[in-house]
């Protein structure tokens, strides 16, 4: 009896020793799998971050040329008002 308590208590450290590499082995997966999200995620953060700043950028330089549009239409209505004044064609 003490040879096959001895043979049942080995195998059931082997066994646990197993069933604890098992977990680990998973746990490790977990977080390489947590530590790639979030290298991911920082990725499109910074992404997105660049993008806005373009979107400003550009929306900056459309309101400048829309103040650049209106005063050169505003010149062109003064220069017709001129023509016309001084009896130019239409």
């Amino acid at each position: 009896m003490d040879a096959g308590t001895t043979l049942l208590g080995s195998t059931l450290a082997c066994v646990g020793v197993l069933g604890a590499a098992l977990v680990a082995y998973l746990g490790k997966r977990g977080e390489n799998a947590l530590t790639g999200y979030s290298s991911l995620t920082e990725r499109l953060q910074s992404e997105r971050d660049r993008l806005e700043r373009q979107v400003a950028e550009r929306d900056s330089r459309i309101a400048e040329l829309a103040t650049l549009h209106a005063a050169d239409q505003s010149e062109i209505a003064r220069l017709r008002l001129d023509v016309h004044r001084l009896g130019g064609p239409q």
